[in-house]
């Protein structure tokens, strides 16, 4: 059963990757950029229900990376794409509304390092 659920958040990872390269492909780099967010999160979380054997809800990818035991450059690319979530989602974060606060070239960043955390989770999860 669990290893099933571990899959179902390791797939949703994936989807959300994919997703993310569509969005930027479509030029809608807000929501590229909360998808880059979601498929570190998702699975780190895949990760940690591994290891765990239960679920922990957060949003926070650097805590949820250092539980995991994740090495120094993947907390580091964790930290990087962490604030994306709060300023992703939330028009009052700053003077820029979402849609309009990323640049191209950032998002191509975030969905770079985005596939090295995926990448090495599923490294983890052999």
């Amino acid at each position: 059963m669990m290893k099933s659920i571990v899959n179902n958040w390791i797939r949703q990872a994936e989807s959300d990757l994919n997703s993310a390269k569509y969005n930027l492909d479509g030029n809608k780099l807000d929501v590229a950029s909360y998808l880059c967010q979601q498929t570190a999160e998702n699975s780190l979380k895949a990760l940690y229900l591994y290891k765990n054997d239960k679920l922990w809800k957060t949003h926070d990818l650097v805590k949820l990376a250092e539980f995991v035991k994740a090495p120094k450059e993947i907390v580091e690319l964790c930290n990087e794409l962490n604030p994306i979530y709060i300023e992703d989602r939330y028009p009052d974060f700053s003077d820029e509304i979402p849609a309009k606060k990323f640049e191209e070239d950032d998002v191509k960043d975030f969905y770079k390092k985005a596939k090295l955390i995926i990448k090495w989770i599923k490294k983890q999860l052999k």
